[in-house]
């Protein structure tokens, strides 16, 4: 039985992303971003707080999003949540989390001209080849 494994995040990127390729050839694309939350703590003062996620992108997706992403660009990710465990070198278990991403969509920028409508079909050209890919190219991912 499958069980539900989704997520949706809108932050910015805090950093240079790092692309590769696959030994089978498969690109991928990591975005690490950033996601604010604001709440009123008990004194009813504000609090900001801030998580940090590294987002990963395959295939045309990633391709795609080697000529869009720049650090501060907001972005929506709708995807799914990863789990990696390993052994350190220490010999103590060790694991991370990232976030599978299924369709990124790209705020826009200030001061910058709005995306085109051939930039947007684009990104959902990328979105639905990555979709149908997905499966394929994660197998194929091993680094």
């Amino acid at each position: 039985m499958n069980q539900l494994n989704s997520i949706i995040l809108e932050g910015n990127i805090t950093r240079d992303v790092l692309f590769k390729e696959t030994p089978h050839g498969c690109k991928v694309c990591t975005i690490p971003i950033a996601v604010n939350r604001w709440y009123k703590n008990d004194g009813g003062r504000g609090i900001e707080e801030v998580s940090y996620f590294d987002v990963e992108a395959f295939g045309k997706m990633a391709e795609y999003c080697e000529k869009r992403v720049t650090k501060g660009r907001g972005l929506r990710v709708v995807g799914r949540l990863k789990q990696s465990r390993w052994k350190g070198a220490d010999g103590k278990n060790a694991s991370r989390v990232t976030i599978i991403a299924e369709h990124i969509e790209f705020k826009p920028q200030v001061g910058k001209r709005a995306d085109s409508d051939a930039e947007l079909a684009g990104i959902a050209e990328a979105t639905a080849a990555s979709a149908e890919e997905f499966e394929d190219m994660e197998e194929a991912a091993v680094f």
